[in-house]
């Protein structure tokens, strides 16, 4: 499932050296942590948040039935 959202991501950054995925997993869920750079932002999320509804949307249609639930956070990069 990581691909899959690489693979979006990746689509609309164009830093995309400077993506970061953080995963961490839960009992009940796995949460994954995309950090751009500031310039990357607004692109990865889209006008009123639509490409990020959207990449939450294949995530939780991709997820089998049985398998534990995908939360898809976007953030930005603190700044180095």
């Amino acid at each position: 499932m990581l691909d899959l959202i690489k693979y979006i991501v990746e689509q609309f950054a164009e830093d995309k050296e400077r993506v970061e995925y953080q995963v961490e997993e839960t009992e009940e869920a796995i949460n994954v942590t995309v950090r751009l750079s500031d310039s990357d932002m607004g692109k990865v999320i889209g006008k009123q948040g639509k490409i990020a509804k959207a990449l939450r949307t294949l995530v939780r249609a991709a997820t089998p039935r049985d398998s534990k639930k995908y939360n898809v956070e976007i953030k930005e990069r603190e700044a180095e």
